[in-house]
């Protein structure tokens, strides 16, 4: 898969009335390769047409090895996937500035799940690095479902 293209997406919104909202958000899958572990981490930007139609969804795709010790509180994966929506965020902020704007993080604040370990950290970050207050589970679709969605159907 490439890489969001913004003109692609800059031309897709030239036909979309200012009350489309958008959705920024990264899932991850580790992976074990030749007995190294990796992660891909599928990004996606969801524009929601008009705030009451369908979506489109951009999304790119990347992987890296994965340093995480520890399976079960995969926190350096996790704040990756943070990372790819901020840096997302950044690039397209000319583009979105005129739009409502969600980001969604992968992340349960349930401390039962694993990846609460890394709520605090990760929220602080989208806060500071796009001032927007991040949306987790169960409210986090781009990342729960879209992200994961355009990975399955991507064949990975």
């Amino acid at each position: 898969m490439k890489k969001i293209n913004k003109k692609e997406v800059l031309e897709f919104l030239s036909k979309c009335s200012p009350e489309t909202k958008m959705y920024i958000g990264c899932d991850s899958a580790r992976f074990r390769h030749k007995g190294i572990w990796y992660a891909e981490y599928t990004t996606v930007l969801v524009v929601h047409i008009d705030g009451c139609k369908g979506c489109r969804i951009f999304g790119q795709l990347d992987k890296e090895r994965d340093y995480d010790n520890i399976a079960k509180k995969p926190s350096l994966r996790l704040m990756n996937e943070v990372y790819r929506c901020a840096a997302l965020f950044i690039e397209l902020k000319d583009l979105l500035e005129d739009y409502e704007l969600e980001v969604h993080l992968d992340i349960n604040p349930d401390i039962n799940y694993g990846s609460s370990c890394v709520i605090s950290q990760a929220t602080g970050y989208i806060k500071g690095m796009c001032n927007v207050v991040p949306l987790c589970k169960p409210n986090a679709f781009a990342a729960s479902y879209a992200a994961d969605r355009l990975k399955s159907i991507s064949g990975l």
